[in-house]
């Protein structure tokens, strides 16, 4: 761990394109999550490329909302290599003063806070592949820490790393 990333890495008896089409596919999302916040995707849709927004259902019992969304921005995606998005969430228009620049589906601002999700994908075999996860909050601005990150212990990379393997495994035999 460097002081404002993660990294986690393993190895998955899985060719790198079928990973990387479980990752591109938000209705996995929970399977992979090692934490139980992420409940379903909201949009249905495959990823396909940078820009794209997609939206999670989540729920965290520390939200003070519990049930919540989060509008996630792919910001890199280069099959099968590469793929990372950044969450963020819809807040009213003029909301904390800021114009995020990014209109969501009812006209709302979305603001990302600066946190990145990013998957690395290198074949070291036609059905082996290595998998480097990195959870980075270094663009978080130290103003927008209104959390401690991160905000999950470490081990949550880990778990979402074998159950992303779990995953790939099943859809490489189908």
């Amino acid at each position: 761990m460097t002081e404002e990333r993660l990294i986690a890495t393993t190895t998955i008896n899985a060719p790198a394109n079928v990973i990387f089409d479980v990752l591109a596919d938000p209705r996995a999302h929970a399977g992979i999550d090692g934490t139980g916040w992420v409940r379903e995707s909201r949009d249905g849709q495959r990823l396909t490329g940078p820009g794209q927004i997609f939206r999670m259902a989540m729920y965290h019992d520390n939200h003070p909302d519990k049930h919540y969304e989060m509008a996630n921005r792919v910001v890199a995606y280069d099959p099968p290599t590469t793929i990372a998005w950044e969450p963020g969430q819809e807040v009213s228009k003029g909301a904390l003063g800021v114009d995020a620049g990014n209109a969501g589906d009812n006209g709302n601002d979305i603001v990302f806070g600066g946190w990145i999700w990013r998957y690395d994908l290198t074949p070291l075999e036609p059905s082996k592949t290595e998998v480097r996860l990195t959870y980075d909050w270094s663009a978080v601005p130290r103003e927008g820490r209104f959390l401690d990150f991160p905000p999950f212990p470490s081990e949550h990379l880990d778990n979402s790393l074998s159950n992303l393997a779990a995953l790939a495994a099943r859809t490489a035999t189908i």
